[in-house]
C-alpha cells in the first residue's frame, strides 16, 4: 500500500485539474522502471484506465495505481510534496530503498 501526505493530495487535486483529469474518477499511476544514478527511479503520471495486473490502493481520496511488476519495490512508501524555495517537488519515503539518490528520484535495493 502506498500513502499519501495531506500536501502531496493537494498538488495531486491542483495537477489533475489542470490536466483535465478528477481525483474522484481517475488514478495517479505510479511505478518503477530502471534508470536513475541508483539503478531504478520512479514513474509518476496520471491516468484514466486500470489495467488487470494493476493493483489499485486508496489514500486520503487520492486513488493509485501500481502495475504488477513495480508493486513490491513499493510497498509501505508514502508519497509526499515538497514546495518552498529548497522544494524538491514529490518525494517518495520508500522503506524498501537501501540506497538513494542525492535528488530522491532513484534508488537501490
Amino acid at each position: 500500500m502506498i500513502k499519501v501526505s495531506e500536501e502531496a493530495k493537494q498538488k495531486i487535486t491542483n495537477l489533475m485539474g489542470e490536466e483535465g483529469y478528477n481525483v474522484k474518477n481517475h488514478f495517479v499511476r505510479v511505478g518503477v522502471k530502471s534508470g536513475g544514478c541508483s539503478g531504478l527511479s520512479y514513474d509518476l503520471n496520471f491516468d484514466q484506465a486500470q489495467n488487470d495486473e494493476d493493483k489499485l490502493f486508496e489514500d486520503n481520496e487520492v486513488k493509485i495505481v501500481i502495475n504488477k511488476s513495480s508493486f513490491l519495490y513499493l510497498i509501505g512508501t508514502t508519497l509526499e510534496y515538497s514546495g518552498g524555495l529548497n522544494g524538491k517537488g514529490f518525494v517518495f519515503n520508500n522503506p524498501n530503498a537501501e540506497r538513494t539518490c542525492g535528488c530522491g528520484e532513484s534508488f537501490s535495493l
